[in-house]
């Protein structure tokens, strides 16, 4: 993959900035050093992680049509995730990536679908440990592969939305087989996530 300088600065940025809005958002209003350091590490590590590779795979499958692509963070959005992340919740848009050049309807379906799909893949890799796990007692490697498999298995649900500016509104449109192989999986992840 080619990337500019100023895109690299934002996928580390917004890799980052998730980071934290989700970090405060695992504290539970422990602000102590240890809490701070546990729940960083694992914000980085699976939601960070999620939507940076998220976005990666959109610009990967599009660099692999010939087109240009960048991301660019949204700045603005990222300031609300964290400012939200204080009242108990996330609001997360930390980008896009932009494309441009001769597109078809298969060709952003494909696009689209990269980034859902990523984070089946990564919800699926993250639930393999955390089921193996799920009679032990409760401990720090057994809280981060259960976030991981949780927020990855949300992200790909959400980001399934069949209308615009999600994935799914291009996906829907490209092949609604296609789309409703990918949801039907997204939603079973997701909502057998509430059993892990």
């Amino acid at each position: 993959m080619k990337f500019s300088i100023n895109e690299i600065k934002d996928l580390l940025a917004a890799w980052v900035l998730i980071a934290i809005a989700f970090t405060i958002l695992f504290s539970g209003n422990d602000y102590s050093l240890q809490s701070l350091s546990m729940s960083f590490f694992i914000s980085l590590s699976t939601a960070g992680m999620g939507f940076l590779l998220h976005e990666l795979m959109h610009k990967f499958v599009a660099q692999n049509y010939r087109l240009w692509a960048e991301f660019k963070a949204n700045y603005s959005m990222l300031m609300l995730a964290i400012a939200f992340s204080f009242l108990g919740f996330i609001l997360a848009a930390p980008g896009t990536v932009y494309i441009r050049g001769n597109t078809t309807k298969e060709k952003n379906g494909k696009i689209s679908l990269a980034g859902p799909v990523t984070n089946i893949v990564l919800a699926i890799l993250f639930l393999i440990p955390a089921f193996i796990m799920i009679n032990e007692p409760l401990s720090f490697w057994e809280i981060f592969w259960n976030y991981g498999f949780k927020i990855n298995a949300l992200l790909a649900l959400f980001n399934m939305i069949p209308a615009m500016p999600f994935d799914g509104a291009k996906v829907y449109a490209w092949n609604k087989t296609v789309y409703t192989i990918t949801i039907v999986v997204a939603a079973l992840l997701f909502f057998g996530s509430f059993f892990v």
